[in-house]
């Protein structure tokens, strides 16, 4: 039997794949974004009540559309059971945890994985992680696709990273725990445009309103922010980079070596027996 060692390659995301995540994110870019865009009285400010739903259904079935289609371009079953041991150790490190502070552990691994394997094995990685810590803890509900997207984006990202045929010790260090720092923000914020547009006005300062204009509301979103998840998205955001700056280097070197082993695009041949 014979396969293809030398260099640990990104699993290939095809162009297929590509339109699909395309796609999702174009809808989950909607899904988050419609609060600024809304104008006074339009439809979507009516049923601004039955969106989460709307949007969750859709997501769901976006996120199953990537997965499915990224699997078609070359994630064989090898690909596949890496996919599962990540997951599956992303979602174990999640409750150690349980979000208490920003002491989320798990977004130092995805951050590693995603630039190792790739952005498209990358977006599905963070995606099937959050939903498979969601059922560990408990936390299944209407925002779940949304965790699961921006997770994908913030896996996929770390994929997109500059450097990766070239760049190694502490110089991709630096620059992945950089990342992970930066990312960790993003992530509480996207989460915040999930659910601020719910946020009952009752006379607040930093609930959304349409008859303010996307500036104004922006302004809002982002006080919304400072007071209510500011203190846990920079934990979030120092423990991974601690974790990215203490375990990041033997962790990369392992997970380029299972790679580079596993050979996951390259097909396995049979030599004819000797006679």
């Amino acid at each position: 039997m014979s396969g293809a060692g030398g260099r640990a390659r990104p699993v290939r995301l095809g162009p297929r794949s590509a339109a699909a995540l395309a796609l999702v994110s174009a809808a989950g870019g909607a899904a988050l974004g419609w609060p600024f865009l809304a104008v006074p009285g339009s439809q979507v400010s009516a049923h601004a009540q039955d969106a989460p739903w709307l949007f969750t259904g859709l997501l769901l079935l976006l996120v199953a559309v990537v997965a499915a289609t990224i699997s078609e371009s070359g994630l064989g079953p090898k690909a596949v059971a890496m996919l599962g041991v990540l997951a599956a150790t992303g979602a174990a490190l999640r409750p150690l945890g349980a979000g208490t502070a920003g002491i989320e552990p798990m977004f130092f691994l995805m951050v590693l994985s995603g630039r190792v394997l790739g952005p498209g094995f990358g977006f599905v990685l963070g995606a099937v992680t959050m939903f498979a810590s969601a059922l560990l803890t408990g936390g299944v509900g209407p925002w779940l696709p949304f965790q699961m997207l921006s997770m994908g984006w913030f896996t996929l990202g770390a994929g997109l990273l500059p450097g990766a045929e070239r760049l190694r010790g502490r110089g991709e260090t630096a620059l992945l725990a950089g990342y992970g720092f930066l990312a960790a923000f993003a992530y509480g914020t996207v989460m915040n445009m999930a659910g601020w547009p719910y946020l009952p006005a009752d006379g607040s300062n930093i609930a959304p309103d349409p008859a303010l204009g996307a500036a104004a509301n922006l302004a809002r979103f982002a006080a919304y922010c400072v007071a209510t998840s500011l203190g846990w998205d920079l934990g979030r955001a120092l423990v991974t980079v601690v974790l990215t700056l203490a375990l990041g280097p033997a962790i990369l070197r392992a997970l380029r070596r299972a790679t580079r082993r596993a050979a996951f695009e390259t097909p396995v041949t049979f030599d004819a027996p000797a006679r």
